[in-house]
């Protein structure tokens, strides 16, 4: 890795260790089961979702007899199986004789499992017992599992070479991440090994260790039943990444685009671009990208592969110092939600939030009876108050005060709101004094603040009282779509728009900027409302 970039050469990955396995990545579904017979239902499970492999987790189950339940396990299953057996000390749940343990993995052998899992402390010893006595498509997964970071590039590099050296057929690094850039260390071990490689980063810094493994040349990946079944931190389920992120059509040159932000998980970005990504057959793939530092992400994921993001909660401003070139409105605005990287590799950003945001808003009083003018915006002349003054309340007040409407900023932090306003040319507030305020009625509310987001769903920025003196109230929070503020508006009987409206229009400008290609409409919204 030169000066803690992280450059990746897709022609490696073509000819490296992918054609040692069965020409893509394998994904391997865990089995969590207490019981034999629960175990069984799993993989019936297992198969009628997509996965390749099973991993029988015998240290999950409650009772085990080795000949008789392996036989049973190994030989009922639908699917490849994979073995392990893991002990306390290597994260698993075995406390027993270490003795009785192997003496089960090499039963497993015996009874035909297509894997066996062992950790490296003891690879050695267990590769020798099984010296000559391997069955021919018999693989043994050597694996070292690090709950507390991930290692530097040399680090890992020599704890493969250990590995293989201790008999790996194939080999496992689990590691932790403590910052989505720890993954990309592990990205550019497997991307050039020349031996089959599992690398897996647990935590939801390390997600795209999992998404992203048939572009970085990883043997297999793992993918839960069900989304309280995990079997590691951060893993997803098998369902998400085959139908979510569309696991099965990346490839090593598959361009990555992605979601910054923190939080991120609860964004359904996701689900519109690859779903539309896959409609129109672009070899692209769109994944959640939980980051902490902006500037050391670019830094470090600068290879033109990785080509273009969307920007969220906290780093609509900050991110702005990263780019190479600002598009003339959202540097006036001063916050971007949108960064296309080009041919070059230099970085370009816009701000399609004020779009997505102020034409839903629009269209919103156009279908109503509020009076409006015969020509130009139904926001010109109104007093549009704007809750909150980050990145998306810079986009209402600036594409508010566009349209020709009188604009109010009220923020937790009075300077924010003030600095905010004056550039704007409009008034500013503290949120608590937005309750008193209603020098007129008709106003037009906008929320920008996270108040009501879930998990707190039952919190509102503003009284229900107030509401009455606005004529249309608008939520930039999508989750949950029907916030309590829309639904003590709607029951003042308030023209309301969801946050959802504006994910979907101002998605449709990214799209556009990311590909060339014209948005699929249609498609975002029925997805969607589908989801909502």
């Amino acid at each position: 890795m030169a000066s803690g970039s992280f450059l990746f050469a897709g022609s490696d990955a073509e000819t490296s260790s992918r054609g040692l396995g069965s020409g893509t990545t394998l994904l391997c579904t865990p089995l969590m089961g207490t019981t034999v017979d629960e175990m069984l239902i799993e993989m019936g499970k297992a198969k009628e979702i997509g996965a390749d492999v099973v991993e029988i987790r015998l240290d999950c189950l409650r009772e085990f007899s080795p000949h008789q339940d392996l036989e049973i396990l190994i030989r009922k299953s639908p699917l490849p199986t994979l073995v392990s057996y893991r002990p306390i000390w290597e994260g698993g749940q075995y406390e027993g004789d270490e003795k009785k343990r192997q003496d089960a993995l090499r039963l497993a052998m015996e009874f035909g499992a297509h894997y066996i899992d062992v950790e490296l402390k003891v690879a050695d010893e267990f590769t020798n017992s099984i010296f000559g006595k391997k069955p021919e498509k018999f693989k043994v997964i050597v694996s070292s599992h690090n709950f507390h970071n991930t290692p530097s590039t040399e680090d890992i590099g020599n704890l493969v070479a250990r590995m293989q050296a201790a008999g790996a057929d194939i080999v496992k690094i689990v590691t932790t991440a403590l910052d989505i850039t720890d993954v990309a260390r592990v990205f550019q071990i497997t991307v050039h090994s020349q031996i089959p490689i599992i690398g897996i980063v647990m935590g939801e810094r390390g997600l795209i260790s999992r998404l992203l493994s048939p572009k970085f040349n990883g043997y297999l990946t793992y993918g839960a039943l069900e989304a309280g079944a995990i079997s590691a931190p951060g893993q997803t389920t098998a369902k998400d990444l085959l139908d979510l992120y569309n696991f099965r059509l990346i490839k090593p040159d598959t361009k990555v685009y992605g979601i910054i932000g923190k939080p991120v998980g609860h964004s359904k970005s996701p689900l519109l671009f690859n779903e539309a990504f896959k409609k129109v057959g672009l070899n692209s793939v769109y994944v959640h990208l939980l980051v902490d530092d902006v500037k050391r992400f670019f830094n470090t994921y600068s290879s033109v592969d990785f080509a273009g993001f969307s920007c969220t909660i906290p780093h609509k401003e900050v991110a702005l110092e990263c780019m190479d070139e600002i598009d003339p409105i959202a540097k006036k605005i001063g916050a971007i939600n949108n960064i296309v990287r080009r041919p070059d590799g230099t970085l370009k950003s816009y701000n399609t939030d004020y779009i997505g945001a102020i034409s839903a808003i629009e269209d919103g009083l156009r279908e109503s009876n509020v009076s409006i003018p015969a020509v130009g915006s139904p926001l010109a002349g109104k007093l549009f108050v704007v809750l909150g003054a980050g990145g998306a309340g810079k986009s209402l007040a600036y594409g508010a005060q566009q349209k020709g409407a009188r604009v109010v900023v009220a923020n937790r932090t009075f300077e924010r709101a003030k600095e905010l306003a004056e550039k704007v040319g409009g008034k500013a507030l503290t949120l608590e004094e937005v309750n008193d305020f209603h020098p007129e009625e008709g106003m037009i509310l906008a929320n920008t603040t996270s108040v009501g987001m879930k998990p707190n769903i039952n919190s509102t920025p503003i009284s229900k009282e107030a509401l009455k003196h606005y004529d249309l109230v608008f939520d930039a929070i999508y989750t949950p779509k029907d916030t309590r503020l829309l639904r003590e508006a709607r029951e003042f009987g308030k023209i309301i728009v969801y946050g959802t409206e504006m994910l979907i229009r101002q998605g449709f400008e990214q799209y556009k900027n990311f590909t060339g290609l014209p948005a699929p409409e249609d498609l975002f919204r029925e997805l969607m409302s589908r989801h909502a």
